[in-house]
């Protein structure tokens, strides 16, 4: 386990979360209610103010804590349990309806005292606007950042239908931010002409695949900061339907745990999973599938 923070920063600490994590009845499997005590902070970011198919990710967060309830806390691919580690759930970030703007802002805010108070931010979205916050806040934690990001999509966009904050957009904002040469896209097999251009000429572009890709970048990843941001689209339709924008073509279940091991040899300092949209699955399996995402992120992220 490696520390998330050089010291404590300067500024008040926060000894309690924001938000009350039982405000739907419902937490994560296993969250512990024990702030202060706490390693990482599960929040929610439940926004889907620029989807431009289908919406209902800003329900995504509370389904996916509570079909949580029906995993194994033990997981047999990191031969560990979640009764070893001391986790908070801190319910959702109540954010601004309509308002990306300020969204990106509140949830800039939480995840910048979440870091401040050395904790290891873990966020459920949402569409994937939110991640922009989040990573803003990492690469102020640490300067030498890298994102990895797995999706379906480039998120390359410049703009889109008029709009510089959309979800369309926010891998740009993290390239215009961060600088290109640090993101690192897997998965990608969608956008535009320019975007696959952009891509191809700035950022570390591996699409169509995952995991072959990623064992082969891990050595350039080995001892850096690394944020992940996951878009639960990554995977074909057929492993998970529901999400907003479903590109067939993905990986498959497997191949995504095999990605998260791979993933848990590095630094990871932040994770979000995003784009999860339950009421188009009513099988749920995109939601299962996502809660046993986390239960690894946890895991294999957070261990002591």
């Amino acid at each position: 386990m490696t520390e998330l923070a050089n010291g404590q920063p300067s500024g008040r600490q926060p000894s309690q979360p924001m938000f009350d994590p039982a405000y739907s009845g419902n937490v994560f499997i296993g969250a512990s209610q024990d702030f202060a005590a706490a390693r990482a902070v599960l929040y929610g970011m439940p926004m889907d103010w620029t989807v431009s198919f289908r919406s209902g990710t800003r329900l995504g967060p509370a389904r996916i804590r509570e079909v949580s309830l029906g995993l194994e806390e033990y997981s047999p691919y990191s031969d560990r349990d979640l009764s070893d580690l001391t986790y908070f759930d801190a319910g959702d970030i109540p954010l601004p309806f309509g308002n990306p703007q300020a969204s990106v802002q509140k949830i800039y805010d939480y995840v910048t005292s979440l870091y401040k108070a050395n904790k290891f931010p873990l966020g459920l979205g949402g569409e994937h606007l939110v991640s922009i916050g989040a990573i803003r806040a990492a690469w102020e934690a640490y300067p030498d950042l890298r994102v990895i990001h797995l999706d379906a999509h480039t998120d390359l966009r410049e703009t889109y239908e008029g709009e510089a904050y959309s979800h369309a957009t926010v891998i740009r904002k993290v390239c215009e931010g961060l600088g290109p040469d640090r993101v690192y896209q897997f998965g990608i097999r969608s956008g535009t002409r320019e975007e696959w251009q952009y891509a191809r000429e700035h950022t570390h572009f591996y699409p169509f695949e995952v995991v072959r890709p990623l064992r082969e970048a891990l050595p350039s990843l080995a001892n850096v900061p690394v944020y992940v941001t996951w878009d639960i689209d990554v995977f074909d339709p057929a492993c998970a339907p529901g999400t907003g924008t479903a590109e067939h073509g993905g990986i498959t279940a497997k191949e995504g745990l095999e990605a998260m091991e791979l993933l848990g040899s590095l630094n990871v300092v932040g994770f979000d999973l995003v784009e999860v949209a339950p009421v188009i699955d009513p099988s749920e399996q995109t939601q299962i599938l996502a809660a046993k995402l986390v239960r690894e992120a946890l895991l294999w992220f957070t261990h002591p």
